[in-house]
């Protein structure tokens, strides 16, 4: 069995890595901490074939510890790497002098590029010192490797969005409130530059192909090793800034308004709140259990983009698994070349997508072109939809299809001045025609004749909050639609509505199951539309071929 001593292992990052290595039995855990309470705590709910050991062990005893439990790696799960003094480097110093491969979850671009000033002790001791191995960089390289395949990466965004389930340690926010409302090193143009932490916002939407999309978030600029070390691996970068976007948003806000107090008075770090923020964080999470990740590269009249979305708990585990992959390999003698250094290419895509496969995490790549409305919304993904359904999405100028509908209303008089207003069909079995037009702009004009009774709307790409949605507008009304593929189902999902462009509360949002498949060789549909205090409006299934 191999002894893995793990600092910071009963924190968040330090506990998540040891339920991804639960399953190992050559392994032992040594879970170590000031606080031996919190270590044999941790230990006793441990569940799973690797042994788990409390052990009483900080960073400035890191030589005592090494001596007393003879561990075979260390791993440096504690942090805050940012707020390390004196000798930063002291645990992966120690762990060379003792012949010890070593791992860290360090997120400061500064440790993270120090640690190269071991690089000769590690490889005269034959041993690997990697640093930074975590989401950030290592995904963000691995992603930024694979886009290079087909194009040359210039200008970058990246973000990531934890749920609002995920909960936050207390050294994670110390680091972020410290740098929070300072001057955070980055790239732009070229040239060194720098941004104002916490502080610089954009507006980005994670969405998968085929899957529903994060809202449209807010994400700050973070100090993450990313900033300075991808430009240096890939000189062809010329522009990299790096954003997360913690939940609840109101929480968010208010750290954009005190960094950016802190940067125009030149107050003190906003480390000292740390405790609040902390409580407010894991007070009374609400919204969507999921979170997710995006790069996006702009370079040579190319942009690609690369999206993750993870279900539940299972995206918080992203960040541990990294050095899951690499325990998991130097179990089996496959180890890193010695050395020092950040863990830049440690793993392909490839290797996080065979960890991704055991979790409900899902990713996708995106690309600007000028296919078809739904071809482009939903990118490669349009592939797994059944012919039919492909034929339908693909209108080019003009089509016309086909076929039978049963119609049923809702019975409630508000229900039926719902009907009336937006001219939806009369009950009951009844022929329907939908004819298709593609305007010069892309947008297509849906006109379905139930019976004798006509219903248009216009379909467009989404655009600003709306992007990689559906747009589907009926008269001053407009319907964020977002396109979910299941089993061969083309699921169909309101996200957010307008009313002359001002956006309306989602709890008043029109609900319903509407989707769309191919059986016996026909294009089905069903579509339903309710209503929040009113009820079943109406609904209707039928199929379609092509007249």
């Amino acid at each position: 069995m191999k002894r893995v001593l793990v600092l910071g292992g009963y924190g968040v990052f330090g506990g998540r890595l040891a339920r991804l290595l639960a399953d190992e039995p050559r392994l032992t855990l040594l879970i170590a901490g000031r606080d031996g309470a919190k270590a044999q705590a941790f230990c006793a709910g441990f569940r799973g074939r690797s042994q788990v050991l409390p052990v009483v062990a900080d960073r400035a005893g890191i030589a005592a510890a090494i001596a007393a439990h003879a561990p075979d790696l260390i791993v440096d799960a504690s942090g805050p790497f940012q707020a390390y003094a004196g000798d930063p480097w002291a645990v992966p110093r120690a762990a060379i002098a003792a012949g010890l491969p070593y791992l860290d979850f360090a997120d400061g671009a500064e440790f993270v590029a120090g640690i190269a000033t071991l690089d000769a002790a590690a490889r005269a001791a034959g041993v690997f010192a990697l640093s930074g191995v975590s989401s950030f960089p290592v995904l963000t390289h691995a992603v930024l490797a694979e886009m290079a395949q087909g194009m040359t990466p210039r200008r970058v965004t990246a973000g990531i969005a934890p749920s609002p389930y995920a909960g936050v340690g207390m050294n994670v926010l110390r680091a972020v409130l410290g740098y929070a409302g300072s001057e955070v090193a980055l790239i732009r143009d070229g040239r060194a530059a720098h941004g104002i932490g916490l502080a610089d916002n954009l507006i980005a939407t994670i969405a998968v192909p085929g899957e529903v999309p994060l809202q449209p978030l807010r994400f700050s600029l973070v100090e993450v090793p990313d900033l300075l070390a991808i430009p240096a691996a890939m000189p062809g970068i010329k522009t990299l800034w790096v954003g997360a976007a913690p939940q609840p948003a109101l929480l968010h806000r208010v750290l954009n308004l005190l960094a950016r107090a802190r940067h125009r008075l030149r107050l003190s770090a906003l480390s000292p709140l740390a405790p609040l923020a902390h409580w407010m964080l894991n007070l009374h999470p609400t919204g969507e259990h999921r979170g997710g990740m995006f790069v996006l590269a702009e370079g040579e009249g190319t942009t690609r983009s690369w999206h993750l979305l993870a279900e539940g708990d299972d995206g918080p585990l992203i960040p541990s698994m990294a050095i899951e992959i690499l325990i998991r390999r130097w179990l089996e003698g496959n180890t890193p070349e010695p050395g020092a250094r950040a863990a830049l290419g440690a793993l392909s895509l490839a290797d996080y997508e065979a960890a991704f496969a055991r979790r409900t995490i899902t990713t996708g790549w995106r690309s600007d072109d000028d296919a078809p409305l739904y071809p482009a919304t939903l990118g490669p993904a349009f592939t797994r939809l059944p012919p039919q359904l492909q034929a339908l999405h693909r209108p080019g100028p003009r089509a016309v299809w086909q076929g039978q509908a049963q119609v049923t209303r809702g019975t409630s008089p508000l229900a039926a001045l719902v009907v009336r207003l937006f001219g939806f069909p009369q009950a009951g079995q009844q022929p329907v025609t939908v004819t298709f037009t593609t305007g010069a702009t892309g947008r297509e004009t849906w006109a379905r004749r139930f019976g004798p009774r006509l219903m248009r709307s216009t379909q467009e790409a989404g655009r600003g909050r709306m992007r990689h949605l559906v747009v589907e507008r009926f008269g001053p009304f407009a319907f964020g639609l977002a396109l979910q593929i299941r089993d061969g189902r083309l699921n169909i999902i309101p996200r957010r509505w307008s009313l002359l462009g001002m956006p309306l509360p989602r709890a008043l949002m029109p609900g319903g199951t509407s989707w769309e498949e191919e059986r016996d060789g026909r294009f089905r549909f069903h579509v339903e539309i309710t209503l929040p205090l009113i009820g079943p409006v109406v609904s209707y299934d039928g199929w379609l071929t092509p007249a």
